[in-house]
């Protein structure tokens, strides 16, 4: 089958766009997600109906709050050994005693990666995990618009304080009363950071006018940045956290009511690696401490034991009870039951039914086959027990079968919790690995047939043989088939978590298999093929043994050097700075080759002679065509045309030497109309110059001026009545914008064809795809190596999308030449 090398180029895009596709997905796992929050606020369930006519429960509310006032102190960075080790006995004593002695209960939170900041905040409000998905999701606005504890308890009229990380005050705007945030990015400095925290305690303190306070400390954080979790000033920093915390708790201990005792709840949002950073998925990195630390709690007694395991995402839930407020309705967390375990036992199974309540509710709304799930199962079980429980209270039944029936059911509520947490919790903590490697070989095995295919595409005639009939009949063809379903049989009925791809019904999932074979039949036919003709001589010895030039080695030089850095995200920030940099080179060596090709080299020389000519026959021709009357042959006349075509040909070189040197400048007044990246996106620049109200007039001229050479490069092929219908919508575009205050740029229409022989918009079409293949498929090779990297909630996973998009629009623009190639080609043949 002969294609046409846009053709070929096109499918390949489209057949990359797809692996991309399923990249994605399986590497932006769609989070569990309930109704939105405005509707997040609906009655709470009653509790389970007893068996029996005419038997009703009466509790239909939210229990009461548990804790008068609630303080979460959330240090950054705060490692599970930095409490429970050595360097807490010896650098918090008062922590230590209150953990070992006091009334208090610690548990050893664990963080799901990314351990960043931000969505272990979101982990600790919502008891959500958040996917990488969210990078979308929130793209507009930094906002968490989400169901959360923050939200719930301003809702309910609770007074809110933060002050610290000001990621809070981006995430919960006008959530709090009062507030004051601090920067994280100021690494070196870990004693003002905190002390613009603290400097608020004792007024605040002292007030009654809050009911939760947050505080959020960044400097231990910073120190593990500079010099690691062993390094000496963390001791100090503990001291200082214990100082805190004990400032605190003497507080409240002084100010509680008889009615409901307060509550101090410290925790990390993640922990550091043994080199001091964070985002992985290390030990050190997503265990962190959680104390919960009241007077309503029992005081500890006997030898101290390994504190217990929780997820970070128990605490919202935990928090929305002991604060008498709805669980957040996407919350996977399950409640720490000691927090609550001085209550009643009635109160107790409330407690754990409307927490499983809600987790059913969530399982329901995100998985079809909901009512197979074990854990939906379980709860039901718990229920129709709790139902019975409850008989007998009403009853007014007190023996120890009571008790007993009591302890079994909460165990039974336990059980349930944890399993449909676990059901919930996979469908966005794990990556989707096997839809990630198919797309993954898709995308390279079209990088490996465009890259082998080049020297036919790039051919004179732009168009080569595709081996289409043989690899779709051919015994390798099959056998790969058979394997690679084999392999998907064994993959999906093994896994233990939930894969998109396998969720796909089996005509898809064959038809995906059957491109992969098809694929990799092609490679191998083109390697034959190769090889092949490599043992052949070749036809023509003197074409045949040509040598890179300078401009090609830099195009490769260029593209390997902007793939690998791809690998660096200080260098996906500041990307723009790679282009500028190729471009400006690419440039400079173009004026330098033709400088060389134009002047330096003699016009003897055969091989300038004959690129020469090559370059200017076409030009020539068609000057001679259209300008020369050629059955006149008049001497005068032909002397003109002469003239005239040596005069277009000496112009056409120095618009050949001229074009680089007006790219660069051109380059060089875009990079200063718009300041973009990270570094330097806050510095003034062009776009600032002109937009600002004292440089009115200089706009208005450029506008003016634009949208005039808009008409006059326009008009030339314009009918009279099209030119007066033009100028009209340009007056038109100009009396909007000066109305509205804006500017736009204006789009220089030229009156001449794209190109003049069809195959250099084949050519076009798949140099472009073969280099946006190549960053494609290196970057998600990548991406998928650096999942646990510490920016890859804001730096790797926005760039993955980005590329991704591109690869669509490149197949979108790659189509739409071709189409308009095709039916030009046609014309032409009609």
């Amino acid at each position: 089958m002969r294609l046409r090398s846009g053709v070929f180029a096109s499918s390949c895009l489209l057949v990359q766009a797809l692996g991309v596709a399923l990249f994605l997905r399986g590497f932006f796992p769609v989070p569990v997600r309930s109704l939105p929050r405005r509707e997040a606020r609906a009655d709470s369930p009653a509790e389970p109906a007893p068996p029996g006519p005419g038997m009703v429960s009466n509790w239909t509310k939210i229990p009461a709050p548990l804790f008068n006032k609630v303080v979460i102190v959330l240090i950054d960075a705060l490692r599970d050994d930095f409490v429970f080790g050595s360097k807490g006995k010896q650098f918090m004593p008062y922590t230590t005693q209150v953990v070992e002695k006091g009334t208090s209960y610690s548990f050893i939170a664990e963080a799901k990666p990314p351990t960043v900041t931000m969505p272990r905040i979101k982990a600790l409000m919502t008891g959500s995990i958040p996917g990488f998905i969210d990078v979308v999701v929130n793209l507009n606005s930094p906002a968490l618009l989400d169901d959360n504890l923050i939200w719930q308890a301003k809702a309910a009229g609770k007074r809110i304080i933060f002050y610290g990380d000001d990621t809070w005050v981006k995430l919960f705007p006008k959530h709090f009363m009062e507030y004051d945030g601090t920067t994280s990015f100021f690494v070196s400095d870990f004693t003002e950071v905190d002390d613009n925290v603290t400097r608020h305690l004792d007024r605040v303190l002292k007030r009654e006018d809050w009911d939760i306070l947050i505080l959020h400390y960044l400097g231990l954080d910073h120190i593990g940045h500079i010099s690691g979790p062993n390094s000496p000033l963390v001791g100090p920093k503990l001291r200082e956290m214990d100082n805190i915390l004990k400032k605190i708790h003497i507080s409240l201990l002084s100010k509680e009511e008889a009615s409901l005792p307060n509550l101090l709840v410290v925790c990390g949002d993640h922990g550091m690696s043994e080199t001091g950073s964070h985002g992985g998925s290390s030990e050190g990195e997503v265990h962190t401490p959680l104390l919960f630390i009241s007077s309503a709690f029992e005081k500890r007694s006997g030898p101290l034991t390994q504190p217990e395991r929780v997820q970070q995402t128990d605490l919202a839930s935990t928090l929305a009870v002991g604060l008498g407020l709805p669980i957040s309705r996407n919350s996977v967390g399950n409640l720490i039951l000691p927090v609550v375990g001085g209550k009643t036992m009635r109160e107790q199974l409330r407690f754990v039914h409307l927490n499983g309540f809600q987790l059913s509710r969530l399982l329901q709304e995100n998985t079809p086959a909901y009512e197979k799930d074990p854990g939906y199962e379980h709860f039901k079980i718990a229920e129709k027990s709790h139902g019975n429980w409850i008989k007998l209270y009403l009853e007014g039944n007190n023996s120890e079968i009571l008790l007993n029936l009591g302890k079994k059911v909460l165990k039974q509520y336990l059980e349930a919790l944890k399993t449909l947490s676990s059901s919930l919790s996979k469908q966005v903590a794990q990556y989707d690995m096997y839809s990630m490697m198919v797309g993954t070989v898709i995308i390279m095995e079209v990088l490996l047939l465009l890259l082998l295919s080049v020297p036919k595409a790039l051919s004179k005639r732009a168009e080569f043989e595709v081996p289409l009939s043989p690899p779709l009949f051919s015994l390798l063809f099959y056998l790969m088939c058979l394997m690679l379903c084999a392999v998907h049989v064994i993959v999906c009925t093994s896994a233990e978590s939930l894969c998109y791809f396998c969720s796909m019904s089996w005509l898809t999932a064959v038809g995906v298999m059957m491109l992969i074979s098809a694929l990799m039949c092609g490679i191998l036919s083109a390697i034959a093929k190769i090889f092949e003709n490599s043992r052949l001589p070749p036809k023509n010895p003197a074409v045949s043994s040509s040598s890179w030039s300078e401009i090609d080695v830099l195009i490769l030089a260029g593209t390997i050097g902007h793939v690998l850095s791809l690998g660096a995200s200080s260098f996906i920030e500041e990307e723009h700075q790679t282009w500028y940099f190729l471009i400006n080179t690419l440039c400079l060596v173009l004026c330098q080759d033709l400088c060389r090709n134009t002047f330096l080299l003699k016009e003897c020389d055969p091989k300038h002679s004959t690129s020469m000519k090559q370059n200017f026959d076409s030009l020539g021709e068609t000057s001679d065509c259209k300008n020369i009357d050629i059955p006149a042959a008049d001497s005068s006349k032909l002397d003109k045309a002469t003239s005239s075509s040596e005069f277009m040909k000496g112009s056409h070189k120095w618009i050949s030497l001229a074009t680089p040197w007006v790219i660069l400048i051109c380059c060089r007044l875009l990079r200063s109309l718009n300041q973009t990246g990270v570094q330097w996106a806050h510095r003034p620049d062009f776009g600032h110059w002109l937009t600002s109200s004292e440089h009115k007039p200089e706009l208005s001229f450029l506008a003016a001026v634009s949208l005039l050479m808009i008409f006059f490069l326009v008009q030339r092929r314009c009918s009279l009545v099209s030119k007066i219908a033009m100028a009209l919508g340009l007056l038109g575009v100009y009396s909007y914008r000066a109305a509205v205050g804006n500017v736009i740029f204006p789009w220089q229409h030229g009156g001449k064809d794209i190109s003049k022989n069809s195959a250099a918009v084949g050519h076009g079409c798949f140099c472009y795809a073969l280099l946006r293949s190549i960053p494609v498929a290196i970057y998600v090779v990548l991406v998928t190596g650096l999942r646990y990297h510490l920016f890859i909630w804001s730096v790797f996973s926005p760039k993955l999308l980005y590329e991704g998009v591109h690869v669509f629009i490149t197949a979108a623009v790659c189509l739409f030449f071709t189409a308009m190639d095709q039916n030009h080609s046609h014309r032409v043949q009609d």
